[in-house]
């Protein structure tokens, strides 16, 4: 049973968190101190419950609370050897840890467990980080708030900020919290309520004060040309440069994209101090180790070409890897890490909006967020006085901190597909669904792309939401549909490195009764949907400069000529020539294109459930619930097809161990000798 000073600090920490005024995703830390009876002595002991490290506040539950004993918390201040090895402290609150499970205890458990008080938060607001970062911060605390919030200078997170803010509060008994320097907050109390009711007094105080004090145009004015583009012309560009920009993030590593236009980004794109304080860069260690250090910003007007924008990103892009590579020189010791790549995580695009990126999609919006808390906290700074940050020395020391590397290091081996961002067609049942979801399971993210709206955004739930799937209506018969799906992956997720040509549908006929209605249709939704599809992928594709797949689920019939489906089986052959084709023209690109062959996949199919599986049953003579074993039965390995044989097959054709194969057929049919490619 979870304890009531542990339930209440969840309670208070799940409140604080759901509301984006009072802290970023995953940034502050809460915590409570109570007793429980040692199961050992059988006397009570007193514990320090907090937040460990890389949880998130509005989402914390009881596993993700460290547990330490604070008899052994406040022993360590006996053995700290001082600022200079401070390091050396995160590894010793695993020695007062208290029972098993639990979160590892993070960097700022010293905050929490050395002040003098039941509850302790410490939070990121945007309103109290406005303070901590104006260059008059201390004077402006003092003004705020009184006595009852202490200025604290800026120090880099560990055990001597935890002892300094310690002594801060017992020189000031008055006090209800502090505001760190560069940082954030902190707040305590005797209670959980009044430790809430402490942080939300500070949140709200330095919020109301922004608002009543502050200069009308905190940004100076608008700068002409340089003003949002109408949405519809501003989607459109964004999407027609996401690409481009996704490569040059991606220079290192593959990079996932997410794409922001709200009002207040867009404000601060047209503004006049958009440049000098986007130089200025992030203040608060949880923004800038999700945003680097600075952006990367377009200085042309909102209305110039796709073209020349492209060509000064590029050029833009070779002058911030310099830079960076100068920063970190600058600031590198033998000691300091690898540098971790020079490519920006935020790209600003005067007019159109702003591109963030991460590893994955989550990672990626929340590095947006973060950079949109950025912009909020320099509008507070520069309202009331001059926005100033933290140096990039000391940016340097937290980027680059060997316990923050530690941190990387531990984190999971990314799955084979993590990065990748896939389109997928007719992906809302049957074989499409299937390889969405195998995909998906793999880290990719997934466009399921179908012809049913409503279907592809159910399936595209199924598979865990917004930061992993999404879905789109996608006629693939219609260029336009077409254009507008791809774009929409491109805004969603920043880019496209996999496309699945999976629609499709088949009408049983012989010849003489199929008509030219029946072949227009099969050859407009195959031949020409998976052209269509291709085409605007690939140009896609190209642009990014990462490489990439397509892949063709074509079928046996490609290669086998069975029995009354004429058109089916003629479109089908068009597709797997389209594979060979676009193999050779894309290679130099390297875009990979391979297909995939199967025979007789009955389960979940909408093309069988539509009518051809009662046609086909009619032309072999046997019940159409009985179709998938009678397909079984004429193969050499006697063994059904099911939709998920097709998504292995998928997964394996785009995965790194074929990455030197392309114009491959791979048949998926349990062996049909008619079938074998010849």
């Amino acid at each position: 049973m979870t304890n009531p000073a542990a339930a209440d600090l969840i309670a208070r920490s799940n409140r604080l968190g759901a509301d984006p005024k009072n802290t970023n995703y995953a940034g502050g830390n809460t915590s409570a101190k109570g007793t429980e009876t040692d199961p050992v002595t059988g006397q009570p002991v007193e514990l320090l419950w907090v937040k460990g490290s890389g949880g998130d506040l509005g989402t914390l539950q009881e596993r993700g609370l460290a547990v330490l004993r604070m008899d052994r918390m406040r022993a360590l201040v006996d053995v700290y050897p001082g600022v200079d090895r401070e390091d050396e402290m995160v590894a010793a609150f695993d020695y007062a840890l208290h029972g098993k499970g639990g979160a590892a205890p993070s960097i700022d458990t010293a905050m929490h467990g050395l002040v003098d008080a039941a509850h302790v938060d410490h939070l990121h607001p945007d309103a109290g980080i406005a303070i901590a970062t104006a260059a008059d911060g201390e004077e402006l605390t003092a003004k705020i708030f009184g006595d009852k919030v202490v200025w604290v200078p800026w120090r880099r997170p560990g055990f001597q900020l935890g002892l300094d803010i310690a002594a801060i509060k017992d020189a000031n008994p008055q006090a209800v919290g502090c505001i760190l320097g560069g940082h954030g907050i902190t707040a305590w109390g005797d209670t959980s309520e009044e430790t809430e009711a402490n942080s939300l007094w500070i949140i709200d105080t330095a919020a109301a004060y922004i608002a009543e004090h502050g200069t009308a145009d905190p940004f100076g004015g608008v700068v002409a040309g340089f003003e949002a583009l109408p949405e519809a012309e501003r989607r459109a560009k964004a999407a027609a440069l996401a690409p481009t920009i996704r490569g040059l993030a991606s220079h290192d590593k593959p990079m996932v994209g997410h794409y922001t236009d709200s009002d207040v980004v867009l404000d601060f794109l047209a503004s006049e101090k958009l440049g000098p304080l986007a130089e200025l860069g992030t203040s608060c260690p949880d923004h800038f180790l999700r945003t680097k250090v600075k952006p990367m910003v377009l200085d042309l007007p909102a209305d110039a070409s796709v073209e020349d924008s492209i060509a000064r990103l590029k050029e833009l892009h070779e002058a911030y890897r310099a830079d960076y590579q100068a920063y970190y020189d600058a600031h590198a010791t033998e000691d300091s890490p690898a540098i971790r790549g020079a490519d920006p995580l935020i790209v600003l695009v005067p007019g159109v909006g702003m591109f963030s990126y991460g590893a994955n999609k989550q990672t990626a919006r929340v590095a947006g967020e973060f950079y949109v808390n950025a912009i909020n906290v320099m509008r507070g700074a520069e309202a009331l006085s001059t926005y100033s940050p933290i140096s990039d020395a000391e940016k340097f020391r937290i980027e680059y901190w060997a316990l923050e590397e530690a941190k990387l290091q531990r984190m999971p081996k990314p799955k084979t597909h993590q990065g990748r961002i896939a389109f997928v067609t007719g992906a809302a049942s049957g074989i499409g669904k299937a390889i969405a979801t195998r995909l998906a399971a793999e880290g990719a993210c997934v466009v399921v792309a179908d012809l049913d709206l409503e279907k592809a955004q159910s399936v595209a739930a199924e598979l865990g939401g917004t930061d992993v799937a999404i879905g789109v209506a996608a006629n693939v018969a219609d260029a336009a549909g077409v254009q507008a799906a791809i774009d929409a992956t491109v805004l969603a997720f920043g880019g496209i490195d996999l496309v699945v040509n999976n629609a499709g549908l088949s009408l049983s006929k012989p010849l003489l009764e199929t008509t030219e209605k029946d072949w227009d249709l099969q050859h407009d939704v195959m031949a020409k949907g998976s052209f269509l599809v291709s085409k605007a992928a690939a140009k896609a594709l190209i642009e990014q400069e990462m490489g990439g797949d397509i892949i063709y689920i074509s079928s046996k019939n490609s290669v086998f000529a069975g029995p009354n489906n004429i058109a089916y089986s003629a479109t089908k052959a068009d597709q797997a020539h389209q594979v060979r084709l676009l193999a050779v023209e894309l290679g130099e690109y390297g875009v990979r294109v391979n297909g995939i062959n199967p025979d007789g996949v009955v389960r979940g199919s909408g093309i069988f459930a539509a009518g051809w599986g009662a046609n086909r049953a009619k032309t072999y003579g046997v019940e159409e619930k009985d179709l998938g074993k009678f397909y079984a039965q004429r193969t050499i390995l006697k063994r059904e097809v099911v939709p998920e044989n097709v998504a292995d097959a998928v997964f394996v054709l785009t995965g790194p161990e074929l990455s030197r194969t392309t114009g491959l057929h791979v048949p998926v049919d349990s062996g049909v000798a008619a079938a074998f490619i010849r």
